[in-house]
């Protein structure tokens, strides 16, 4: 009997680890609480394309989702033309949205140039950093992509993902999350 008991014990450990090990979260770049510092991502689109430009500066206390990105896939796309029209939605906040490549990929400027004139994506700049992303900013070598949302240059969301775990799911709750960010609406008195 006592066997058996440590035999349950065990195999109930073991599912226990295997399911904390499975979930295997990566934790990359500004987690919520953290404050943002400028850096300066070669801008692909947008007015600044083709120069290295601040958009954490540019954006200011606004509220924001910045995006990390190692390469362009189909769920970053999606998710991608979702920010894109949640940020022309509310722009009467001045919402400002940005992608940055952590890549050194030969002729990516070019990808990108192509994919925001196919997707139509007009609110979002796209933009290129070197792998290892901003200084200071922890972008996770494992993490495919990682989500920002942030306010007044303070973050407050992170949403980080593997190559592939990304699924549509996610993107509806990051974007159902937008709202987090922006300024309350007031009642209008009568």
């Amino acid at each position: 009997m006592k066997r058996t008991y440590a035999l349950a014990a065990t195999l109930s450990l073991a599912l226990l680890a295997g399911s904390v090990l499975a979930d295997g979260a990566v934790k990359s770049g500004p987690q919520p609480g953290d404050k943002l510092r400028p850096f300066a991502p070669v801008n692909v689109t947008g007015s600044e394309a083709g120069k290295k430009h601040c958009l954490v500066c540019q954006n200011g206390n606004n509220p924001v989702v910045m995006i990390f990105a190692r390469e362009v896939s189909e769920p970053l796309t999606n998710l991608v033309k979702k920010v894109d029209e949640a940020t022309g939605k509310h722009s009467g906040c001045n919402m400002g949205s940005f992608v940055v490549f952590t890549s050194d990929s030969e002729g990516l400027d070019k990808k990108l140039k192509e994919i925001a004139d196919k997707e139509k994506i007009k609110n979002t700049i796209l933009s290129i950093d070197n792998p290892a992303g901003p200084k200071g900013y922890n972008v996770a070598k494992d993490a495919d992509v990682t989500v920002v949302l942030y306010v007044k240059k303070e973050a407050k969301a992170n949403y980080s993902f593997k190559k592939g775990e990304m699924k549509s799911g996610d993107i509806e709750k990051i974007v159902a999350e937008i709202t987090k960010i922006l300024p309350e609406k007031k009642e209008k008195s009568k």
